[in-house]
């Protein structure tokens, strides 16, 4: 990397918090800052949502994930039920997200059961998405790090990472305390064609200087199996729900193995569950179709992002495969010794191969092999990505679901104010995240999906309890989500069931305890019941704050 390059990097960064600043002028209320006023166009949105999916995680960890040592292509499973979960989310969820005026999600969950489910809710959401965002600054961190190692090598890469964590917060911070819900859609738009056109150029500087070509790169995919894609997953050992038993002290058992991440019915099934917890019921995604104005658009965006998130990763997933052909790592005497998943790139000045996270690869690439300017140009779109955070959502969500009840009429300007401090706050917190997990050993993706797995499936759950089980009231609800709680930290930290059953895990566990659980408790109110119900209300206008008071 040049000159040139930082020039690109830090000129892009200091655009961006020009950017949230100009956004920032036009901001008077808090629906103008979560929601851009419901103004921004349905397009816009679907790059937005994309950009979301193929965030910094996406972009260094996916490559990191087909290089690793029997790395392959079959994360592409779980893509396919993405693109399950998100029909489900249009036919099941979207019409009931503009029934009267929301400013976040959890708001229905008060509408049909009451405070105490929405409380929960919405705490579990701050609680994964302050973990998740630390991991993707973690990540990002890095890239900057690898890119002040390319001028001074011999810089100690530790005390680089936690400099590179705190001034990417702190950038991260003022662009959304300034710019608000509308500033973060519309840089996520450029960032997705930064992205794209980072991606592409990535891919033919990797062939240009990979010894051999593409064909090379090809020989290599097949003869490493990279291009696998279907896993069954087929067990080979009696598990009974993950964990091990044989078949004489336990005769029940499933026909595949749920200890193994990647397979196709974790993926279809699992994948399926993943993307409605996280793109029907999390305040992250949700808020950006909120900021359309009407269900058909938000389901336009949705079901569009599908198909380009899934051309990306197949994109992601060869550029893996690229990176392998071009470093080579199986020419090391010890490369068949290392652990599945494992990666290794050669040390300065060649020869011996040091061992590394799958993540570094990526950006190792990116700092020493781009040339001057598409580097920066690249590495600038990686920062975006991190900047483009869920502060927001997370300070919409404390707000309205946790303040407002405790402080009902404060004002619309003491509200904004609050959301600018609890930016700060949780910027702060995610900052910490990020410090405390900097030295993990496993894929930063599978610990983000993970931990968005775990949490949302519960909230998910009762979701579905409030769509399907009409006479279900609050406390067999609050029951069915604590007792999930409870099971998810159980198979989180006792068994070895694979990530990807989180969601339906979590959310079964929900909708199960809370059905048995209602028949010891009065039904819902008539009032209640309809709150979620597919259809019900379904085509109603938009109501502004004045008419959804009237009609209470």
């Amino acid at each position: 990397m040049g000159t040139v390059d930082l020039i690109i990097i830090f000129g892009y960064l200091l655009g961006i918090v020009l950017l949230g600043a100009w956004f920032g002028r036009k901001q008077e209320t808090t629906r103008d800052y979560f929601l851009g006023d419901r103004t921004v166009p349905w397009w816009a949105i679907a790059a937005s949502i994309v950009a979301t999916d193929t965030s910094t995680i996406t972009f260094i960890s996916v490559p990191g994930i087909a290089y690793a040592r029997n790395g392959n292509f079959q994360f592409l499973q779980l893509v396919f039920g993405y693109l399950l979960g998100r029909i489900v989310i249009s036919l099941l969820f979207i019409p009931s997200y503009f029934r009267g005026d929301l400013l976040t999600v959890y708001q229905l969950l008060d509408r049909r059961f009451g405070g105490k489910i929405k409380m929960l809710a919405a705490s579990l959401f701050i609680v994964m998405r302050n973990i998740a965002d630390g991991i993707r600054l973690l990540l990002t961190a890095f890239v900057l790090a690898a890119v002040y190692t390319a001028f001074q090598p011999q810089a100690p890469i530790e005390t680089l990472v936690i400099v590179s964590i705190v001034l990417l917060g702190i950038v991260m911070i003022v662009f959304t305390y300034f710019g608000g819900m509308e500033a973060i859609i519309w840089i996520e738009v450029v960032q997705l064609g930064i992205y794209i056109v980072g991606a592409l150029a990535a891919a033919l500087v990797l062939i240009s200087l990979t010894k051999g070509g593409l064909d090379s790169a090809l020989v290599a995919g097949r003869q490493f199996d990279k291009f696998d894609v279907i896993d069954w997953g087929f067990r080979t050992t009696n598990y009974a729900f993950g964990l091990p038993f044989s078949s004489q002290t336990f005769p029940f058992t499933l026909p595949f193995d749920l200890t193994k991440t990647y397979t196709f019915f974790a993926g279809l099934v699992g994948g399926c569950f993943l993307t409605m917890s996280t793109h029907g019921t999390d305040q992250y995604l949700v808020q950006r179709y909120l900021c359309t104005d009407r269900p058909r658009r938000a389901a336009a965006a949705l079901l569009s992002s599908g198909v380009v998130v899934l051309a990306q990763f197949i994109g992601f997933l060869f550029i893996g495969v690229l990176l392998f052909a071009f470093y080579q790592p199986y020419v090391d005497p010890a490369y068949a010794t290392l652990a599945n998943g494992a990666a290794t790139l050669p040390t300065v000045g060649g020869g011996a191969f040091s061992v590394v996270g799958g993540d570094r690869v990526f950006p190792d690439f990116i700092t020493k092999h781009l040339p001057s300017g598409l580097s920066g140009l690249v590495v600038a779109a990686i920062f975006a990505a991190a900047l483009s955070s869920s502060l927001n959502s997370i300070a919409a969500t404390a707000v309205n679901d946790l303040y407002k009840p405790f402080k009902p009429n404060a004002g619309d300007r003491h509200y904004l104010k609050m959301s600018h401090i609890l930016t700060l706050v949780w910027g702060v917190v995610q900052i910490g995240v990020a410090l405390a997990v900097r030295n993990q050993k496993s894929s930063a993706l599978s610990s983000a999906l993970a931990v968005a797995a775990l949490i949302n499936g519960p909230v998910l759950g009762v979701f579905l309890v409030g769509t399907f089980l009409r006479r279900v009231s609050e406390p067999p609800a609050l029951i069915g989500m604590l007792a999930s709680i409870l099971v998810m930290l159980y198979v989180f930290l006792k068994t070895p069931i694979a990530w990807p059953w989180y969601g339906l895990i979590g959310s079964l566990t929900t909708f199960l305890v809370a059905f048995a659980a209602s028949y010891a408790f009065a039904p819902a109110s008539a009032a209640r019941r309809d709150a979620l119900t597919p259809g019900s209300g379904a085509s109603a206008p938009l109501l502004t704050v004045a008419e959804a008071e009237v009609t209470k």
